[in-house]
């Protein structure tokens, strides 16, 4: 039997570890004060549902997040003030982010964190911590797939070039 084949909870988090769980919980405080600000620039009534469910699973990851760090005896960052709600008539035109550039901002956060908890899933050597990432992963996928329907319903998408038609080969 190995020094790391117990219980994994019981086992040390290494230093890659540490900071990669510290980290996610600082993004998601970070995401958490953004999203708020983007419910009150938003109008359109799918994509304040979208940032909602953003902002809850944020929340969720920060609880699960600091209480491992917590456990292992590692202070995690501070959470940030709640944004005060704002109506979206009070926010000068020119200040205001539209609803397409909200909905691209938070589709490209989503697949930024799949690719960070890909990376966490890959570097653990406790089971339990790529466990946690990969139901994050799971759940960013998810919220990631309605964020792409709705632009894509709304008119939001701008798609890249798009390959209609193969030039032909030539011979030689």
């Amino acid at each position: 039997m190995g020094i790391l084949s117990g219980n994994p909870k019981d086992e040390p988090m290494h230093y890659g570890e540490i900071f990669s769980v510290w980290q996610a919980s600082t993004v998601a405080k970070g995401a958490i004060s953004c999203y708020q600000a983007y419910l009150n620039h938003s109008g359109d009534k799918d994509l304040k549902k979208s940032l909602e469910s953003l902002i809850d699973q944020a929340n969720l990851e920060i609880k699960e997040l600091d209480t491992l760090l917590t456990e292992n005896g590692i202070a995690s960052a501070p959470m940030m003030p709640d944004r005060p709600s704002v109506k979206l008539e009070d926010i000068p035109i020119g200040a205001r982010f539209t609803d397409p550039e909200i909905a691209a901002k938070i589709a490209s956060d989503v697949s930024l964190g799949l690719v960070s908890c890909s990376q966490v899933m890959g570097q653990s050597i406790r089971e339990d911590i790529g466990a946690l990432f990969a139901k994050y992963h799971i759940t960013k996928t998810a919220l990631g797939v309605k964020i792409l329907e709705m632009s894509k319903e709304k008119g939001w998408l701008i798609p890249p070039p798009l390959q209609v038609k193969r030039p032909e080969t030539v011979n030689a």
